[in-house]
């Protein structure tokens, strides 16, 4: 998602493909070498062995490819932030007071459509380690004061996302550093919009995400035993990309990481669930994690979910890290 520090529409992180292929390439994207990757994560000798190596790319993290036409770098000019970059902006970080991250379901979670509700919790836990994290109640559909429609092409029920933004900083508890609510329900921002998939305000620490449009039966993909972990996934993968937002981290243009912008479905499924050593990095100077402690708790999740080739990289890591101390 396009970082902004104020309460304006902004692109969602995974557009409608309908709104992709509309996009036009504005400019060639340059990849990097491994000396201005290595530049970009910051000076690391004077770290302390295990810091040193969890923010080294010794070959485990992938550059960035060269985007196609449609893909986020083939239709976006992204600036990208070094970690000196992200220092240098002063992001709003947490602090003795404001010490939790925040999730807030809204409206009908069916089973065997919608994602695991504690199970996102777990992860969002893992993965923003050692915050705590909280799943407040769900908000019923009745409560929610949203303009209703009825999308002209799905025919089905869509909430006006600027009312619920509106409301969500009434809901903000007072030691949340930000929160998040999701729903099942699809979003649009104006009457000339097909749908979003999200909106956030920074400043105010809040935004609102549908995970209705990613189980298969949106694009008439074959419904089978693993969708529900494909449905985890994506749900995972936006949550996790949007709360980094939070910390003031921006689009990623230097590696294959999940804070790198996406155009379409594809794209975001493609996009690996973890960090680049950039992003981590930023994230550590935000939160001041363990690294190898971080990996382990996210190899258990992907175990206990079925995400075979995640749990092994995470794994893989956390030994790494935790050989080098």
């Amino acid at each position: 998602m396009r970082l902004s520090f104020s309460k304006v529409r902004i692109v969602p992180w995974v557009m409608p493909l309908l709104i992709a292929v509309a996009g036009v390439a504005v400019g060639e994207f340059k990849g990097f070498t491994k000396e201005q990757r290595d530049a970009s994560v910051g000076p690391v000798s004077g770290l302390k062995p295990g810091l040193r190596r969890a923010f080294t790319d010794v070959g485990q993290f992938a550059a960035k490819k060269e985007p196609k036409p449609f893909d986020w770098l083939g239709a976006h000019e992204e600036p990208g932030q070094t970690f000196g970059q992200y220092v240098g902006s002063r992001p709003n970080l947490p602090g003795p007071v404001r010490k939790k991250l925040y999730v807030l379901p809204i409206g009908t979670f069916a089973k065997g459509v919608a994602p695991d509700l504690e199970k996102l919790k777990a992860y969002t836990a893992a993965y923003f380690h050692p915050m705590p994290v909280e799943m407040l109640p769900v908000v019923a559909d009745a409560e929610v004061p949203a303009k209703v429609r009825e999308n002209s092409l799905t025919k089905k029920k869509q909430w006006l996302s600027t009312d619920i933004l509106d409301w969500l900083p009434g809901k903000l508890p007072g030691d949340a550093y930000a929160m998040l609510a999701v729903t099942m329900t699809d979003l649009y921002p104006e009457e000339s919009w097909n749908f979003v998939f999200g909106q956030a305000s920074y400043r105010e620490r809040v935004g609102v995400f549908s995970f209705a449009r990613y189980h298969p039966s949106w694009t008439f993909d074959p419904v089978d035993e693993g969708t529900e972990k494909l449905v985890l996934g994506r749900a995972a993968k936006v949550l996790t990309h949007e709360m980094g937002h939070m910390f003031g981290i921006r689009h990623c243009v230097h590696y294959e990481c999940i804070m790198g912008g996406v155009n379409h479905l594809a794209e975001a499924d493609a996009a690996p669930m973890h960090l680049c050593p950039v992003c981590l990095r930023k994230l550590y100077y935000a939160v001041r994690f363990d690294p190898a402690s971080r990996y382990e708790g996210l190899a258990k999740f992907y175990r206990e979910n079925g995400f075979k080739e995640e749990e092994k990289w995470a794994a893989v890591e956390a030994a790494s890290i935790g050989a080098a101390r």
